[in-house]
């Protein structure tokens, strides 16, 4: 009789990254919406550069990073276009003279948005509630990158009200990840579904099934 070789799987808890990266994106959409907007006048448009720099860009890093070490391929993804983007806006932004539109941010944005979508659409299979973020986040994007290229005014206002409504929408993500993560059940709606929704905190095999067939996965004896 042929014995099966066992496989040993170590585990390493991981809270939510999502909560980090979510806190960033709604910073950097208000920041950003105040300043299309004009709450922040565009001659401050360099200290809003430092704060992209300074806030976003660090906390959807590691939300990117602990992401894939969480094997959530999707949700890396799409943090880390976000934080990459919001780099490469506010040195744009610092080392703008005039604070005019920039053709070069509007290609870096609509080029963003355009990669955001299908990461946000994946996300949004079994995690909507993050998707719909990840997806108003990339219109976002693409209105604020015709506003570059156009120079038209309406396309800025409108894509400071997006980012106002990216960053309610990623607030509520925050409370409802962190609130779930406390309590260990869902008590705000998140509208998770598939295999996202198969795990509960008593559920050990719904929690590692299929972990075995996964890469960087060995055998041991």
């Amino acid at each position: 009789m042929v014995m099966a070789t066992p496989v040993r799987i170590v585990l390493r808890p991981i809270g939510s990254p999502l909560t980090i990266g979510m806190s960033g994106l709604a910073i950097a959409s208000l920041v950003e919406s105040g300043l299309d907007l004009g709450w922040v006048p565009m001659s401050q448009g360099r200290q809003v550069g430092v704060v992209l720099l300074a806030v976003p860009f660090v906390l959807q890093l590691l939300a990117s990073i602990f992401s894939y070490l969480a094997r959530d391929g999707s949700a890396g993804a799409a943090t880390g276009v976000l934080a990459t983007t919001w780099l490469a806006l506010g040195l744009l932004q610092i080392i703008s003279i005039s604070g005019a539109p920039l053709a070069a941010a509007g290609l870096l944005l609509v080029s963003s948005g355009a990669v955001l979508a299908p990461s946000a659409l994946v996300v949004a299979s079994t995690k909507p509630l993050p998707g719909v973020v990840f997806f108003l986040a990339a219109l976002r994007f693409a209105l604020a990158g015709v506003y570059q290229l156009s120079t038209a005014g309406t396309w800025n206002s409108v894509a400071g009200v997006v980012g106002l409504l990216v960053c309610a929408c990623a607030t509520y993500c925050v409370l409802a990840f962190e609130v779930e993560g406390q309590q260990r059940r869902a008590v705000l709606p998140t509208f998770r579904r598939g295999r996202a929704a198969l795990a509960t905190p008593d559920d050990n095999d719904a929690r590692v099934d299929g972990i075995n067939r996964e890469a960087g996965v060995r055998q041991t004896t």
